[in-house]
């Protein structure tokens, strides 16, 4: 089930999803990124795979293999 670094994924909700089920949400990514909420419009620095922001709850995932680059974050959905 594990492709390494060639998964696609069309949404937020599978990477959040492939996080969970690796065990990667809480694990720090190698560079902190600003991020600025597609919801809410609050700048947050995201600093785990997993994240949500402070403001609005929006949930936020990128996989280990794509995060050096903040296009790669991709939004889940509130509370998700």
């Amino acid at each position: 089930m594990h492709e390494g670094c060639s998964g696609i994924f069309e949404n937020g909700k599978q990477i959040v999803d492939k996080l969970r089920a690796m065990g990667f949400s809480n694990q720090y990514m190698p560079i902190p990124m600003k991020k600025v909420c597609e919801n809410c419009n609050t700048e947050f620095v995201m600093e785990t795979f997993e994240a949500r922001c402070p403001n609005c709850n929006m949930t936020y995932g990128v996989t280990p293999c794509h995060a050096y680059d903040p296009e790669n974050i991709k939004a889940a959905g509130i509370n998700y």
